[in-house]
């Protein structure tokens, strides 16, 4: 267990303006509009922005304003942020991320999370925070064989977590994280207090079917486009991650594309991402992938792990996950199961919310919404 800081050498930096300034760019897309992948000219100017304006340094700061670590695990060096509350009694939480996000979603958050009398908040809501990069993430080692899914990841953060001395402790996910979290249930839950996911993962009831809900079959709809227009990013990093790579770890647009139309497309943004985020906030998790030349990495757990994930879908009977869950389905988040699906899966569900606005990135885009739903299932729990 080693303290780690950040500090990325400056001729990287040099490198990353160098192939900016150089970039060969396609011709632009036949339409008006994002339904052939990011508009050419939004592209050149976000990367122009990248090369002549952007500042790492900053997000390298904040960054290292957290207490960080490297540790061990399962032969494999996970890098994680760790922030204790100044509060005694907080309650450990580990928070995971997914794809294409990193630790940087939640800096909003720890501060309100681990210290909440300075945030306006009631002491007796705080945690001590635990933010791990998922293998083949941001500074976590890159696996090099085959193996690290989802399972493996949970079973790495319940020795993680151990290791740490936090005995009992909660857990709280998105995307990827959604999985790690609910496999880590299953897997340590003598020592979780309960998990929040946001959202669940949990399949369309077929038994509902002859009485859906107007929120399930708009759901059903959604999931059915997605299928259709949304969904092919997934299919290619499932299937040959490695192809993909050589494009995306060789050219920073390139990169920078593939991540922002995600950003786009899953985030309550009304069609513009900046809306919720900053450029800068974008280009801090763009650049934290580029910085570490994790593009085709991050992208194998998909072919690790998303045919596990699928099954979930298609099984007629879930293993129930008996934990304590508290669930956030944020309107703009796909899928968007209603209760009585999760309820199939998450039978011991305490808190069920739909906020009113947020999306994907839920910590990222509504942090204050976040912590408000993370404090108030923890409360039913701790």
């Amino acid at each position: 267990m080693t303290r780690y800081r950040i500090e990325v050498p400056e001729a990287d930096l040099v490198d990353l303006r160098r192939r900016l300034a150089a970039t060969r760019w396609p011709d632009a897309q036949t339409v008006p509009d994002w339904s052939q992948g990011v508009p050419l000219g939004y592209l050149r100017e976000l990367c122009d922005y990248w090369e002549r304006g952007y500042d790492w340094r900053a997000c390298e700061a904040r960054l290292n304003a957290i207490p960080q670590l490297r540790i061990p695990v399962d032969g494999l060096g996970i890098h994680l942020l760790h922030a204790r509350s100044p509060h005694p009694d907080a309650l450990p939480l580990v928070l995971t991320h997914g794809w294409p996000g990193s630790v940087v979603e939640f800096l909003k958050v720890i501060g309100p999370l681990t210290d909440p009398a300075a945030h306006g908040g009631d002491p007796a809501d705080a945690f001590h925070v635990v933010c791990p990069s998922l293998p083949g993430y941001g500074f976590s080692d890159q696996p090099g064989r085959t193996g690290w899914g989802i399972r493996r990841i949970a079973a790495a953060w319940a020795e993680l977590m151990a290791r740490l001395g936090y005995h009992r402790y909660g857990a709280q996910g998105g995307d990827w994280g959604t999985s790690v979290t609910t496999c880590l249930a299953e897997l340590d839950a003598g020592h979780l207090a309960g998990i929040h996911l946001t959202p669940p993962l949990a399949a369309p009831d077929p038994s509902t079917y002859d009485d859906l809900t107007e929120a399930e079959r708009a759901t059903l709809e959604a999931l059915e486009h997605a299928q259709r227009w949304e969904d092919g990013y997934s299919v290619q990093q499932a299937t040959r991650p490695q192809t993909l790579g050589y494009g995306l770890v060789d050219s920073p647009a390139g990169l920078c594309g593939w991540i922002v139309e995600k950003l786009r497309a899953w985030s309550d943004c009304g069609g513009d991402p900046e809306t919720v985020f900053t450029r800068d906030e974008m280009l801090d998790n763009v650049t934290l992938y580029w910085l570490t030349g994790t593009a085709a990495s991050s992208a194998r757990l998909y072919w690790e792990s998303i045919r596990e994930v699928q099954s979930w879908f298609t099984s007629a009977t879930p293993d129930p996950v008996d934990v304590p869950t508290g669930c956030a389905v944020f309107p703009k988040e796909l899928p968007r199961p209603s209760r009585r699906w999760a309820q199939r899966r998450f039978p011991d569900i305490r808190r069920w919310s739909e906020p009113a606005r947020g999306g994907h990135f839920a910590a990222f885009e509504q942090p204050e919404i976040f912590v408000d739903e993370v404090r108030a299932f923890f409360r039913l729990v701790r």
